[in-house]
């Protein structure tokens, strides 16, 4: 069955011309002249795309109509994407609509190429995925905003050649998870994936952390210590918060990259390895080289590909799916949490929306998870401490009462976390091993 666009609007003149557009690009489409006739057509099945006017009745300017339309498509198929056409007394009212996880919204009159390009994606978009999820492992990834779709695409596509891969966006947004599609997609993938931290390693220990260090070569170590490019060989090596190594770390990895060749520390002899190096980032490393605090020749050498994550607040269509993946069987979303999950914006990203999840899991004794429950209620009337109360107690929970695992998890300082926590009033409880 060939994808088909269905083109909801009530002039005529108007949707001829928007079908005969998409014909002359031979791309199907079918009209509905009215909410009910489109919500009949959807129902139906086949519609890949929905081209949807805001007002469907003679001098209806509001919008309203629109909005109604909208949010009954988002029940029906809440993966069904939508694009909004509209005129610049509906523009306010679009922009909202996107929040609530419209794809996109063009201004009447509408450009044609752009038109065309944007349904030919959303169609590559809809039509590819379960073809990408047949023929590649995707490790698990939840989402349905075409955003993410193309870095996906791109993971999975950059993941047959053996370069260097830089994954940016900011903390809690995904990255670790699209360097776990790149390998399981490359020819290393029968071996490690080894992950590391490299901005929480301490300078003195970077030597021994990355490159290994024999028996004897410091106080204390009285055993051989294996480095992680050497775990990594013949795999992939995940180096995370790359922009937080420190100057003197960053000189002696760009030294291994360049030669593919270590010393362990205590010892002369050169070993070669075989890795695969990913790095991630949620720091602007054009500005850090600006300031110094980055070096120029290792950006070259890990940015030849560069994939970037964006914040789970500019891909609203990802976050009810998401959130649904993180319950377990028996527990389903309240229509109530639905609107509170689309209506936030999502500062900590998908790992925010996950503790959420946890949370809401732990609290409710019933089927049905309410936005009491995610921490929304108090929330919205006294602000945003609350919220932030719920999201430093589970991550301390899910840490075990570790701060410096939590504040890892919030993406923020150890000394930040600490500082809020006193303010907050929030003491340390740790659970029994």
């Amino acid at each position: 069955m060939m994808p088909k666009v269905l083109i909801v609007e009530d002039q005529p003149a108007v949707a001829r011309a928007l079908r005969l557009l998409l014909d002359v690009n031979d791309i199907e489409a079918e009209t509905a002249s009215s909410a009910d006739s489109a919500l009949r057509a959807v129902s139906r099945g086949g519609v890949d795309v929905v081209l949807q006017d805001m007002n469907f009745s003679p001098g209806a300017t509001s919008g309203e109509e629109g909005i109604a339309l909208f949010r009954r498509l988002r029940q029906a198929d809440p993966r069904l994407p939508v694009v909004l056409l509209t005129a610049w007394t509906s523009l306010e009212t679009a922009v909202q609509l996107v929040k609530e996880g419209a794809t996109d919204y063009l201004a009447k009159p509408w450009d044609d190429e752009k038109l065309v390009s944007t349904v030919r994606e959303l169609l590559q978009l809809r039509a590819p995925k379960p073809q990408l999820a047949r023929s590649h492992n995707l490790c698990g990834i939840t989402y349905e905003s075409a955003a993410m779709g193309r870095v996906v695409s791109l993971a999975v596509q950059v993941a047959a050649s053996d370069v260097p891969v830089l994954i940016t966006g900011p903390n809690g947004a995904g990255k670790e998870k699209i360097a776990e599609i790149v390998h399981a997609n490359s020819r290393r993938r029968q071996k490690p994936l080894v992950k590391v931290n490299a901005g929480a390693i301490p300078e003195t220990l970077i030597e021994s952390e990355l490159f290994g260090a024999e028996a004897g070569a410091y106080t204390g170590s009285n055993r051989l210590r294996l480095g992680r490019f050497e775990a990594a060989h013949g795999g992939t090596l995940f180096l995370d918060e790359i922009g937080n190594l420190s100057l003197s770390g960053q000189m002696k990895l760009l030294r291994v990259l360049q030669s593919g060749e270590l010393e362990r520390l205590g010892s002369s002899e050169t070993r070669r390895v075989d890795v695969r190096v990913l790095c991630a980032t949620n720091t602007d490393l054009r500005q850090a080289i600006a300031r110094g605090a980055f070096r120029q020749d290792l950006y070259f050498r890990l940015n030849v590909i560069e994939l970037s994550v964006p914040p789970l607040g500019e891909r609203r269509e990802d976050v009810l799916p998401l959130a649904q993946s993180f319950l377990p069987p028996g527990k389903r979303l309240g229509d109530a949490a639905r609107e509170a999950l689309l209506a936030h914006d999502w500062p900590g990203n998908v790992r925010e929306l996950q503790n959420r999840m946890q949370r809401a899991t732990a609290l409710s004794a019933s089927e049905v998870i309410t936005p009491e429950e995610l921490g929304f209620g108090a929330a919205r009337e006294t602000g945003e401490v609350p919220v932030e109360r719920a999201q430093i107690e589970m991550a301390l929970l899910n840490a075990n009462g570790s701060v410096s695992r939590a504040a890892e998890a919030l993406g923020v300082s150890r000394q930040a976390l600490y500082r809020r926590m006193e303010k907050l009033g929030i003491v340390i409880e740790r659970r029994p091993r």
